[in-house]
């Protein structure tokens, strides 16, 4: 769990390191420049992880040029072309990955953000390869970019998170917190969205359960996978939203009188009260106070 106040008067934490040392981008490039070792793919999901994705990969031989599969990732050789796809992008979700020919956990990351993207046809996925060119490295020195691979999230030209060092679970799931637009969880911009949810669900008397956290918070990104695929198996009974309380000041001012004080809260609301809370990231814990607010009784 995260405490509101922690987040709000400091910056996004840094990303954690990877178990390999992650690649310094300012090194002579290779007389080698092609991108990575492309493996085959399958994936899976994991029955007894909700939410998770598993990858089995097998080598595959080097090619010289992006395969076709791969043409949703958009490579990106300089900042001005950099700065047009952000701009094109608008409101979407931009992931960029910066890697480096001679990453070993760049050829690692790859083949997942080209899975991601045959997935996720509204978000955006830029590569930069840092090692490319002096046009590349600006470019990383301007974003402050130092080691591959990174990870960079941008909406509205704005970016909004980093990760360095991440697996390919922390990067689905990232993409599914900052990218989700059309699952069934019903995104909350202020305390007003919250107002006209509850008032409609009123006749209906369903369940409302409130997803409340914070944009850089890593226990809300780990639960939301879970928060989504809840709100598929129960859509007949339960009504799933989310809101993020540094989103602006109205989300704000609704923890407040909320009395949210760590984040991921989940809200449990039904016929216009707030019957009860969860606070914490556990999936098996959410999921059994979804069903007790459902009147199953359930013992632990």
């Amino acid at each position: 769990m995260a405490t509101i106040t922690n987040f709000l008067l400091s910056k996004p934490p840094s990303s954690p390191s990877l178990p390999k040392q992650p690649t310094p981008l300012f090194f002579r490039p290779t007389t080698n420049p092609s991108l990575l070792t492309k493996p085959s793919l399958r994936l899976a999901a994991r029955p007894d992880r909700p939410g998770r994705l598993t990858l089995r990969a097998t080598a595959a031989t080097q090619k010289s040029s992006p395969a076709a599969s791969d043409e949703r990732v958009q490579r990106v050789h300089s900042v001005e072309e950099f700065d047009d796809a952000l701009r094109a992008a608008r409101n979407r979700l931009v992931v960029v990955e910066y890697a480096a020919s001679r990453s070993a956990s760049s050829s690692t990351m790859y083949p997942f953000m080209v899975e991601l993207s045959r997935q996720c046809s509204d978000v955006v996925f830029l590569l930069v390869m840092g090692d490319e060119s002096e046009a590349t490295r600006a470019l990383c020195r301007r974003e402050k970019v130092e080691k591959a691979p990174h990870f960079t999230f941008y909406k509205s030209m704005e970016r909004i998170h980093d990760e360095e060092g991440i697996g390919p679970d922390q990067l689905v799931g990232d993409v599914l917190y900052y990218g989700d637009s059309h699952s069934a969880v019903e995104q909350l911009h202020s305390r007003e969205d919250v107002e006209k949810l509850i008032e409609g669900h009123k006749v209906d008397h369903k369940l409302i359960v409130l997803d409340v956290g914070l944009k850089h918070c890593g226990p809300c990104v780990k639960v939301y996978p879970t928060v989504i695929k809840l709100s598929r198996q129960m859509s007949d009974s339960v009504v799933f939203a989310r809101m993020n309380g540094d989103q602006n000041e109205s989300c704000m001012r609704f923890l407040t009188d909320m009395d949210v004080v760590e984040v991921p809260t989940f809200l449990f609301i039904r016929d216009g009260e707030i019957r009860g809370r969860y606070v914490g990231s556990g999936k098996g814990e959410l999921i059994g106070e979804i069903l007790r607010y459902q009147g199953v009784r359930v013992t632990y």
